[in-house]
């Protein structure tokens, strides 16, 4: 089966396309893809949504890393509401 694994920043992202055997999970195909070897990541989702390094993937998923937030959403909406932005 072929996935692809992402890592994205504003200005560049990677990408790796995986032919892995059946059965394989989301944290196999991260690791064999090995593009987040300084840990970054803090969490993993396939097609946007969240989910667990267990979780068996299926011939076409694109697993995405998902790095931390640089600023918190809330926050960002409260300022603009206050007409800070």
């Amino acid at each position: 089966m072929r996935v692809d694994v992402v890592l994205a920043w504003p200005e560049r992202y990677l990408r790796r396309e995986l032919v892995l055997p059946e059965g394989c999970t989301v944290g196999e195909a991260v690791e064999a893809a090995a593009l987040d070897a300084g840990g970054h990541s803090v969490a993993m989702a396939v097609h946007g949504v969240l989910v667990r390094p267990q979780q068996v993937l299926h011939d076409g998923d694109r697993i995405e890393l998902l790095r931390p937030l640089l600023a918190d959403p809330k926050e960002n909406r409260r300022r603009r509401a206050r007409g800070g932005d």
